[in-house]
């Protein structure tokens, strides 16, 4: 029998021997019961977290990597952007926090979801390298990338802000161009923000451009027309 079984069957009789006792009172110190009534539903909450997390990165990489058609379909810009957001986590975690502004009454805005996703996964990372880029070189912590969504008229525009260390004005007319690139062999090809340009100018109908400060950092701005439009 159990020394469990032992003790509840001397309880049941009326008599506990003075040894099961004594020995029972240093099981109970042994096991710290009040530190782990404390500390495992708290282990238990932080499990459940950490399953939650993983199964809205499975859903995100889900959606996200979809091909979808090559017809434009009417999605929420928000949704697909913190779909993203949770896809490219592991390249801005270290180095930044992120926060989204959304206009939560924007409407349904035709786009190729694949290519949208690309764009705003192209700009999160190259954010989060011009931060990481800008702690490097002036010994800057952590920085802030911050995305946000507003409808202008016919149009839904979205920003990427990052707080890295800025664009040179010597290379800005070259941002877009493909194979350009500032980056070390191996770090960059110089085709994301060319494909990206590509996505969102001729593919959507829409407009790319930036605005940076040496030292401040740089945001990127999209707009997309609410109307349909033909791909090109």
């Amino acid at each position: 029998m159990s020394f469990c079984g032992t003790i509840q069957t001397e309880c049941a009789a009326g008599s506990v021997s003075p040894e099961h006792l004594q020995h029972f009172c240093d099981l109970h110190k042994k096991c710290d019961l009040k530190y782990l009534s404390e500390h495992i539903p708290k282990a238990i909450d932080l499990s459940l977290e950490g399953v939650k997390r993983i199964a809205k990165i499975v859903k995100g990489f889900k959606e996200f990597s979809h091909p979808g058609s090559e017809e434009k379909q009417a999605i929420n810009l928000n949704q697909a952007i913190e779909t993203t957001i949770s896809v490219a986590r592991h390249e801005w975690k270290y180095c930044a926090d992120l926060a989204t502004v959304f206009d939560v009454e924007l409407p349904l805005v035709p786009c190729l979801v694949g290519e949208f996703n690309q764009v705003i996964l192209n700009l999160i990372v190259n954010s989060a390298h011009a931060i990481t880029n800008a702690a490097e070189k002036n010994g800057k912590g952590k920085g802030t990338i911050t995305i946000s969504t507003q409808r202008e008229g016919e149009w839904a525009r979205i920003a990427v802000a990052d707080t890295g260390a800025g664009i040179p004005e010597e290379i800005r007319s070259r941002v877009f161009e493909p194979f350009f690139t500032t980056k070390e062999v191996g770090k960059g090809t110089g085709q994301g923000l060319a494909l990206a340009h590509a996505a969102i100018v001729k593919r959507h109908q829409g407009q790319l451009w930036f605005e940076s400060e040496l030292g401040q950092g740089t945001t990127f701005f999209i707009r997309l027309p609410l109307g349909v439009g033909t791909p090109s």
